[in-house]
């Protein structure tokens, strides 16, 4: 049997089910939702073949009869659950009756007749972080930095390099591809991947007339847009000239709000200091991925690509440590921005929690100098928000690299820290 890595969410799944009657677990395909969601229910029902959702649409009402918590396994397929619930709810409203899991938003939005605001909390699940999966030393946390910016670190982390990283990108954090033998979680990857748009039997009329090879354009050129705030018509002229065809913005609008729908796509938006001076914020969100494995898959990237070639082993560096910044922020309630501004200062991540406290990061690869480049970007971000925003100082700045030492500068106090170091 499979080890169980345990996961994140799992303490916010809990904390739902005592404040909320039915919780919504939401993600991208064979991310871990249903493995999750069954430690915490004592009944369960999996809309996962057509016999099963026919009859579950002939009677939407009866699919919610069994001992609470109540696990419904793919709803999407059966809309007119959520208003059943919804219903429920309103006559008999007590917490944690339902979970409900789902791997894309449903095939008609329409039957869906109320937010579900009040009754049904919604939860986002990715893939797994390199803590989920083990692959952490957990010498730095997130959140404890937040309480006690001034900690002091030093690790040495001589046992992971650039090799561990360019593996663990291409791998991706699918449960099923974290494996002994390096080549199988590979394989397992690319199959994954070769899964994604098999929509012949899908219930969702959308997909199924969507032309796969489009979905594989599309995520091509996003990948070679990959952490970069490249503008929709960039993205459209990239697959035009790649592919020799016509490509219109409304076609191109309705396949990325499948991406979207399939939870594959996940772009970072801008924040927005309120800078008293002339000044603007760009507001273009940067490219990315729910996993950038899905990346490599779509440009046929392998380990050893991104060894030889050191820009994109770093924009995709970035986008996997945004996935990894964005799980750990997320247990504290935090989101993950990234800032840019019309004179060219820019960075990576911002992340930021509902009291105002944020810290900046940077995202290199490591070595002198592009460390010294992002504390560079970073000292320059500080004292421009410091003295032309509202906003407070930043909790603590950092580096994020792919490998070498994790430590704190004793002259400014930003941390460098290697990603295979850090944990929530």
């Amino acid at each position: 049997m499979k080890k169980y890595y345990p996961r994140l969410i799992e303490e916010k799944i809990i904390r739902k089910l005592k404040s909320s009657g039915a919780v919504l677990v939401a993600g991208p395909k064979f991310c871990g939702k249903t493995t999750t969601c069954m430690l915490y229910q004592n009944s369960f029902i999996k809309l996962n073949t057509k016999q099963v959702i026919e009859l579950a649409r002939m009677n939407p009402k009866g699919v919610l009869n069994g001992k609470s918590p109540r696990l419904i396994d793919e709803w999407q397929t059966v809309p007119d659950i959520w208003n059943q619930i919804k219903d429920d709810l309103d006559f008999d409203y007590q917490f944690g009756k339902y979970i409900l899991t789902g791997s894309s938003t449903p095939a008609i939005k329409t039957e869906i007749h109320h937010s579900g605001a009040g009754r049904i909390t919604p939860l986002k699940m990715r893939t797994m972080s390199l803590f989920e999966s083990e692959e952490t030393t957990g010498t730095v946390s997130l959140s404890e930095l937040f309480r006690n910016p001034e900690k002091e670190i030093f690790d040495l982390n001589s046992g992971f390099s650039l090799n561990d990283a360019a593996y663990l990108i291409c791998r991706g954090g699918w449960p099923i591809s974290i494996q002994d033998d390096k080549d199988l979680g590979l394989e397992i990857t690319r199959n994954y991947y070769d899964s994604l748009f098999v929509f012949e039997d899908s219930n969702n009329e959308l997909f199924r007339n969507k032309k796969t090879e489009v979905f594989k354009m599309i995520l091509r050129s996003y990948a070679r847009n990959i952490s970069t705030e490249a503008p929709a018509s960039t993205i459209i002229a990239d697959i035009c000239s790649s592919n020799n065809r016509t490509f219109d913005r409304k076609t191109y609008d309705e396949y990325m709000d499948a991406l979207k729908d399939l939870y594959i796509i996940e772009d970072i938006e801008a924040w927005n200091p309120n800078i008293r001076s002339k000044t603007s914020i760009r507001s273009t969100p940067t490219r990315h991925f729910v996993d950038t494995s899905i990346a490599c898959r779509a440009l046929n990237i392998s380990p050893n690509d991104l060894l030889n070639d050191a820009r994109t082993f770093g924009l995709f560096f970035e986008d996997m440590a945004i996935r990894d910044l964005s799980i750990y922020a997320s247990t504290i309630d935090g989101e993950v921005r990234h800032y840019r501004d019309n004179a060219g200062l820019e960075c990576d991540a911002i992340l930021h929690l509902p009291d105002g406290n944020w810290s900046a990061v940077e995202i290199k690869l490591g070595g002198e100098k592009l460390v010294n480049d992002g504390i560079s970007s970073l000292t320059t971000l500080k004292n421009k928000i410091v003295q032309k925003s509202d906003e407070k100082s930043p909790a603590f700045m950092m580096v994020l690299t792919a490998g070498g030492p994790a430590y704190r500068r004793p002259e400014d106090g930003i941390y460098v820290v290697p990603i295979n170091c850090l944990k929530p």
